[in-house]
């Protein structure tokens, strides 16, 4: 059976793909010999096997070495299907960690850098009748300039930093495309003009129009169809959303009502894309923010999306959607996805139950020029791969200072944070943007404040004074970067606070939580209740993120094992957890 063999991209959909997961040949190149001796070139045998999507890292990879080793390569053969032939073949990566080359039949056919980030290839000069070999060569080092997120870089478990992921970690596939064919199709509501926007971007600039067909349903029913000219590269198709005499005018997407829209596009050189968005806005202004021009309390879990079997790579689809029951079960109505680009299909199952969701890059821990460039390639891959997820309200590309440890005081790391605030503006105009979640703050939308007080009153004395806590610090660090006062329209909330770990379950030795761990169920229902009821009555606070959703290795402060079993009582929890004051709290 092929592993994660539905299709990686619900949102970006064609019919005829075919999933190459599955077992792979595999070598470890310690001694960096691949390149000279050539084992790109077809019927070069590899020395072990894997099983892709999964790290050499994990269990399920079937390889399963935590050791240090930076050079891999791996090696499948496949036969594009009939259906598929004579058309344009595009291969397709999820993400591979770091540096990727691809080679097809001994010639390579294209390279990337990221490790959290989508690639493909057209390789239909590359391809022979019968098998093809496909073969990569992949690289990555123990270097902190690279997006990292919770990979560790030591040969060791340290603070919450865990087992690095290498190579291949999403789902490898081919689609059939048309002559010409779509990269993207970005979808902007516009739910005060009742409009929704549609850029379509061409693999390259027509030598003839092309014409493209665009078909709107809702719940499976016809809504809007609408016939464009492609006459250059990128275009744009605006659509009259309101539905005349239906009282509401359309649809909006909210957790309450998590309505979809879905968009067929059909080029007439046989292209076809199938995708979906939802009505959505989503703003800061005055200190508040505002769902759909409606007031947002935000309660969100903080979720780092690892397996004790897989790592970063979800193990099934099912496991995806199951993270994402228990936290609406613990009563959250969001969750900020730790430090990592997710698996494009957690977005999609948010989207259809109704689940706010904050988009975090993954960290680098050195500041150069180099890691400037990669957090800024990050950025733009994750916007432009996940525009269209309703549920992605908030773009969070800088953590608690990592990587720009001196952010306070440092020009430089300040304009840093500035560029990716406004290349976030400037990429997606429709979403908020915590530039520096925890402290530190320059330009921002959402002042997110980290604060682990143990208990309560301390939380709460924190707090006490918000004119205090804007010129100096709530807790042990600035709130705001030298320089930078915070702007009328920031919206405060403490997007970091709790992880609360259980004496039975961190008794390990190395086990890591913060403070002191409690002993039993009701320590811990009267610590969480303390500094939630804390929380909620900060001066002005719009939400708040508590960690986290699962232990994570030596982490022990998550509401679920790894093994995602509930530590507590999940229903008492959701008791304290909803607040009682209203529909959007």
């Amino acid at each position: 059976m092929i592993p994660r063999p539905e299709h990686p991209r619900p949102d970006f959909f064609r019919e005829d793909w075919m999933n190459l997961n599955g077992e792979w040949q595999f070598a470890f190149d310690d001694e960096n010999l691949g390149l000279v001796q050539k084992w790109y070139k077809p019927g070069t045998k590899l020395d072990r096997t894997i099983l892709v999507p999964f790290c050499y890292e994990c269990a399920l990879s079937g390889v399963h070495v935590e050791g240090k080793h930076e050079i891999m390569w791996y090696r499948r053969s496949f036969a594009v299907p009939e259906n598929m032939a004579s058309r344009r073949i595009l291969l397709r990566f999820g993400a591979v960690d770091y540096k990727a080359t691809v080679y097809l039949n001994g010639q390579a056919v294209g390279g990337h850098r990221g490790g959290y980030t989508p690639f493909a290839f057209d390789v239909t000069p590359f391809l022979i009748d019968g098998e093809n070999d496909l073969c990569l060569r992949v690289e990555d080092r123990r270097d902190c300039t690279q997006p990292r997120g919770k990979q560790n870089w030591l040969d060791h478990w340290f603070g919450c930093w865990y087992t690095p992921t290498s190579g291949i970690w999403q789902t490898v596939y081919l689609e059939a495309a048309g002559d010409t064919y779509l990269t993207s199709a970005h979808i902007t509501p516009d739910i005060d003009r009742g409009i929704a926007r549609v850029h379509l971007t061409l693999d390259r600039e027509p030598e003839q129009p092309v014409t493209a067909e665009l078909t709107m349903t809702y719940r499976g029913q016809p809504f809007r169809k609408q016939t464009l000219e492609l006459t250059q590269r990128c275009q744009s198709a605006l659509f009259d959303m309101v539905m005349g005499k239906h009282i509401t005018g359309f649809h909006t997407w909210s957790p309450e009502d998590p309505s979809l829209y879905d968009l067929t596009i059909s080029l007439s050189g046989g292209d076809k894309v199938q995708t979906y968005f939802g009505m959505r806005k989503i703003e800061s202004r005055d200190g508040q923010i505002f769902l759909n021009n409606k007031p947002l309390y935000q309660r969100l879990i903080l979720d780092q999306g690892y397996w004790p079997d897989s790592l970063l790579t979800p193990p099934s689809d099912e496991a995806l959607r199951e993270d994402l029951e228990w936290t609406q079960r613990f009563g959250y109505n969001g969750a900020r996805k730790h430090q990592k680009l997710e698996d494009p299909r957690y977005y999609y199952w948010a989207d259809r139950m109704g689940v706010l969701v904050w988009g975090e890059l993954p960290s680098a821990y050195e500041f150069t020029e180099e890691s400037v460039k990669n957090l800024s390639d990050t950025l733009s891959g994750f916007i432009d791969r996940d525009f269209n997820h309703p549920c992605i309200i908030a773009w969070v590309p800088l953590n608690e200072s990592w990587g720009v440890d001196r952010i306070a005081h440092d020009k430089r790391m300040q304009m840093c944070s500035e560029m990716l605030y406004c290349q976030a503006k400037a990429q997606d105009g429709t979403r908020l943007v915590s530039v520096n979640d925890g402290w530190d703050q320059t330009r921002t939308d959402i002042y997110g404040l980290h604060d682990y007080a143990a208990e309560g009153d301390v939380l709460a004395s924190h707090f006490a004074d918000m004119e205090r806590v804007e010129v100096s610090s709530n807790d042990h660090r600035l709130a705001r970067a030298v320089g930078y006062p915070r702007g009328k329209d920031e919206a405060l909330m403490l997007t970091e606070y709790g992880g609360i770990a259980m004496e039975a379950e961190g008794s390990e030795e190395g086990s890591w939580g913060y403070h002191e761990k409690v002993e039993g169920e009701e320590a811990f229902f009267a610590r969480y209740q303390a500094l939630t009821d804390a929380a909620r009555n900060i001066p002005g606070n719009q939400g708040y993120c508590y960690t986290q959703l699962t232990d994570v290795q030596q982490e022990v402060n998550g509401l679920l094992t790894p093994d995602r079993k509930p530590k507590i009582d999940p229903e008492r929890f959701r008791s304290l957890t909803l607040n009682p004051f209203g529909r959007y709290y």
